[in-house]
């Protein structure tokens, strides 16, 4: 358990560390507005500067939700919100894609044999539930996926799970900058709450359809 819980650590600062350095640094440039306009500068690529953006949170501060909202604010809330969850879940992909790549090998020998068998039972019965309710919290975005790469969660599983977390959240934030809402909590609990909620019933049909 002391492998398992060290290595959480490890990937959490993988994320903090950059944020300490840079990360106010990054919301201050950042702003809603001062990203959109941003994008707009890329012209009939705006879509995928925010992408970039958005994907480069994995590794870099980058206030992905400011740019979410700076989607909605150049394309509007549906599909300023489709690009926005479409950002969130390459990003999710990207993270489980590289740690999964590493192989069982390098798993163990950062986790341990014993902690890596847990964290593979973790994720086997609640990886879809972590995955998906994690998508709107900071940090742990990325620590549960590059836990879940590592565990070797099923791909297709995971890939549910994380859509049902970023789409929502996507969606949310183009909103809420496409109407110029600030973030009230009744907005921040639906980002948390609905992830669950769609994940609640896509994990009951894979479990019935075996």
């Amino acid at each position: 358990m002391g492998r398992l819980l060290a290595l959480v650590l490890g990937l959490m600062a993988i994320s903090l560390v950059p944020f300490a350095i840079w990360g106010q640094g990054l919301e201050a440039a950042l702003p809603p507005g001062a990203a959109a306009d941003w994008m707009r500068g890329f012209g009939a690529w705006a879509w995928a500067a925010g992408l970039a953006l958005i994907g480069s949170d994995i590794l870099l501060p980058v206030p992905a939700t400011a740019v979410m909202a700076a989607l909605g604010i150049v394309y509007g809330p549906w599909i300023g919100g489709a690009l926005a969850g479409l950002g969130s879940f390459l990003a999710g992909m990207a993270g489980y894609g590289i740690c999964r790549a590493l192989g069982p090998d390098v798993a163990r020998r950062l986790a341990g044999t014993e902690g890596l068998a847990q964290a593979e039972t973790l994720f086997a019965r609640w990886g879809g539930w972590l995955v998906a309710g994690s998508r709107w919290l900071p940090v742990l975005p990325e620590t549960v996926a590059f836990l879940a790469g590592l565990a070797r969660m099923r791909p297709a599983r995971f890939a549910l799970a994380l859509a049902c977390g970023a789409l929502p959240l996507g969606m949310t934030f183009a909103a809420l900058g496409h109407f110029g809402a600030d973030r009230p909590l009744a907005t921040m609990l639906a980002a948390a709450l609905a992830p669950l909620a769609l994940w609640a019933v896509i994990g009951r049909a894979l479990r019935r359809g075996g």
